[in-house]
């Protein structure tokens, strides 16, 4: 994966520990056409992001192997929603 990917795929998973978000709302905001910047996907395929059931609906969470990146490549951020997490949301 390209550094660019890797920073955006960052931002991914931080981005959807920091506040629930629901699946259209990842979709809208990150899900893209461009063949060079598949964030998304490659976030899907390398198993950091996954769809969860719940009473709201589909909401998408980072993986323990999306946190445990955030946590090698950002560790002040990773601190941020492991604190985040622990308060329940």
């Amino acid at each position: 994966m390209s550094d660019t990917v890797d920073n955006l795929v960052l931002d991914l998973v931080e981005w959807v520990e920091r506040s629930e978000r629901t699946y259209q709302e990842t979709m809208d905001a990150w899900r893209t056409s461009c063949p060079r910047l598949p964030v998304w996907e490659d976030a899907c395929d390398r198993g950091f992001v996954q769809g969860v059931n719940t009473n709201a609906g589909l909401v998408v969470r980072a993986t323990p192997q999306g946190l445990a990146f955030l946590k090698e490549r950002r560790p002040a951020a990773y601190e941020v929603v492991a604190h985040l997490l622990q308060r329940g949301g």
